[in-house]
């Protein structure tokens, strides 16, 4: 099978991910190995190639969008057949006994796998996951349609979630990428004020066709003080801008798995019980209720399609701001 590797870190321009041929998959006890049919391609991905996310082993094959159908099934696995349809998503295992996982709270698990970090992921014709984090997909989106939700879309529900912004309250969004406009859209069938900051005139346009009530830069103050805010940008500045605009008591809660550093700022920002939360990951409840959320309402997803021989054009374009709504390899 064909497959993009990452085997060295390095700055996306140099193309770190290098095409390879291995052997097909079989799937051991407890897992289904996929036939991927199409991958997302996310920033998490492009901050694993350049070095920014440490590589916990290498050569490591990227990719935590993944959406095909099951060609195999292990020893053990009940519930899934060949034929079926199947996503898989950035959570790709937890021990399911200790004290994060006995609460609800798997994706604090200490011992958490994750898919294109510690296993395999969908840069790859096929993907071999544990079937019990497999996930099911909603009728009425397309292999391309769906992958986006299993990352962008996932996360930036949970970040609602974390943020605490209640139907009909006033929400920021802080950059407005891939997940941001999934988000949005959540948000709106919230009845949710959404106010979007973003440097991008273009992403700004897209928030306002989405249902926002404002759209504007890092550095303008929405016209209404908001009662949370979610961050997208891996920027800890726009952290900071957020902070301002929150009102007393409002939550910003982090979407980043990596930050250039939080600058320091006045503590009035903060007083007044306002809270920063950081976002660490989903649970696969997340996920269904998401997926299930996402077919009612329904989500519209707007991507690019790129072969996956040109995943190293895909991750040079997300960099450049050039993506326009979620990037797809197409498997």
């Amino acid at each position: 099978m064909r497959v993009q590797e990452l085997r060295t870190p390095a700055a996306i321009d140099s193309g770190p991910l290098a095409d390879a041929e291995r052997g097909p998959l079989e799937p051991g006890p407890g897992e289904v190995v996929i036939d991927v049919v199409a991958c997302g391609v996310c920033r998490t991905d492009l901050q694993l190639a350049e070095g920014d996310l440490e590589a916990r082993r290498l050569p490591l094959v990227p990719g935590h969008q993944a959406v095909g159908r099951v060609s195999a099934v292990g020893l053990g696995v009940e519930g899934w057949s060949a034929g079926d349809r199947a996503g898989v998503a950035w959570l790709g295992g937890a021990c399911g006994t200790c004290r994060w996982c006995s609460t609800g709270r798997e994706n604090l698990c200490e011992d958490a796998e994750f898919t294109g970090w510690d296993r395999d992921g969908g840069y790859a014709e096929q993907i071999a996951v544990r079937a019990d984090f497999a996930l099911r997909l909603p009728e009425g989106f397309s292999d391309l349609d769906a992958a986006p939700l299993l990352c962008g879309g996932v996360i930036g529900y949970r970040s609602l979630k974390v943020s605490g912004i209640e139907p009909g309250g006033r929400l920021g969004l802080y950059g407005f990428g891939a997940s941001a406009t999934l988000a949005i859209q959540v948000a709106v069938h919230w009845g949710c004020e959404v106010y979007v900051a973003t440097r991008s005139e273009r992403e700004r346009e897209r928030a306002l066709r989405l249902g926002a009530a404002w759209a504007g830069g890092y550095d303008e103050r929405p016209p209404v003080a908001l009662d949370a805010a979610v961050t997208f940008a891996p920027a800890g500045s726009v952290v900071v801008d957020a902070l301002r605009a929150v009102d007393r008591g409002g939550t910003v809660a982090i979407n980043a798995i990596h930050l250039d550093g939080v600058p320091a700022f006045p503590y009035e920002l903060l007083w007044l019980e306002r809270g920063l939360r950081s976002v660490a990951n989903f649970t696969r409840d997340d996920a269904r209720e998401f997926l299930e959320l996402a077919a009612t309402i329904p989500i519209r997803t707007e991507y690019e399609a790129h072969p996956l021989a040109d995943a190293n054009l895909a991750l040079q374009r997300l960099k450049r701001g050039d993506v326009s709504g979620a990037a797809v390899l197409t498997i």
